[in-house]
């Protein structure tokens, strides 16, 4: 009995040591100097450079996530940047949609934010997206952006930070406004916040460094897997449309590629009605 239990016992050093090796060969890649939108992440100070540690280490393990990521960020990223630079937003805002939504327009959280960037319905519309029992804008990602834009540049006036107005955008701007004043600090690595908002930023910046250097964090990953983007023939509408799929049909397409790109139609029913006088733009593709 003891024989057997002993030789247990080697096998199980033996087989140890390797498992041990595995866990360091995974562990990620912290650079020697992070920034978030041209502004310096302090990884000198334990605290931070630890977080960020622990963001690498959870997201370069989601695999299935990151992969699907990586594979549509063609599709979203020329988009969202285009805006992000027209409003004078830094590039790596991209980033803060994809740690909200992980690019899916159709996403919705258990709070009822929906969309690429996660607008509650008040929240919305205090931004000008529209939100009916016919059409929700949260899920156009244009004008998402361009709604996310107008946020993110009242946060950063108010902060003169751009790492605040990111935090902000989770906390939202009056608990931010009350950690900052209440602890004196308006500095987003120095303030002591709620779990979620703590960690935030440092999501977004490991999804950052991740998805825009794959290879170095286990993903054998080049822009060629990447799914291809549509090119899409635009189609100004100012009536109601009573059939949605006859709409679609009279320009070469159907009602599953009409409700696929335009994801801010309310489905449920085939008619599309339009009372207020504005203009709406559907998109068809055309590859």
């Amino acid at each position: 009995m003891k024989s057997i239990f002993f030789l247990i016992l080697i096998f199980s050093c033996n087989t140890y040591k390797p498992t041990l090796d595995l866990v360091k060969s995974q562990l990620p890649k912290v650079p020697s100097n992070v920034e978030f939108a041209g502004e310096r992440v302090p990884l000198e100070d334990k605290d931070v450079y630890e977080r960020l540690e622990r963001e690498l280490i959870v997201n370069q393990n989601y695999h299935s996530s990151t992969i699907l990521i990586f594979k549509n960020m063609a599709r979203y990223k020329k988009q969202i940047l285009s805006v992000l630079n027209e409003n004078n937003v830094p590039d790596d805002f991209f980033y803060l949609a994809v740690a909200e939504s992980a690019l899916n327009p159709n996403a919705t959280s258990t709070a009822n934010a929906v969309g690429v960037w996660q607008f509650l319905q008040g929240t919305a519309e205090g931004y000008g997206l529209e939100v009916s029992s016919s059409i929700d804008e949260r899920r156009n990602t244009f004008k998402a952006t361009k709604a996310a834009c107008r946020y993110l540049n009242e946060a950063y006036k108010e902060f003169g930070s751009w790492a605040l107005a990111a935090a902000s955008y989770n906390r939202g701007l009056k608990g931010m406004k009350d950690a900052v004043s209440g602890q004196k600090v308006n500095d987003y690595y120095k303030l002591y916040l709620n779990q979620e908002t703590y960690r935030y930023l440092f999501r977004i910046i490991a999804l950052k460094l991740i998805l825009s250097n794959p290879k170095d964090y286990g993903f054998d990953l080049e822009e060629s897997v990447q799914y291809e983007d549509y090119k899409f023939e635009k189609v100004l509408v100012k009536d109601s449309i009573p059939d949605l799929p006859d709409f679609a049909l009279k320009n070469k397409s159907n009602y599953k590629e009409l409700i696929l790109h335009n994801p801010w139609i309310r489905t449920g029913k085939y008619s599309f009605e339009i009372g207020n006088g504005k203009t709406y733009e559907f998109l068809f593709p055309r590859n």
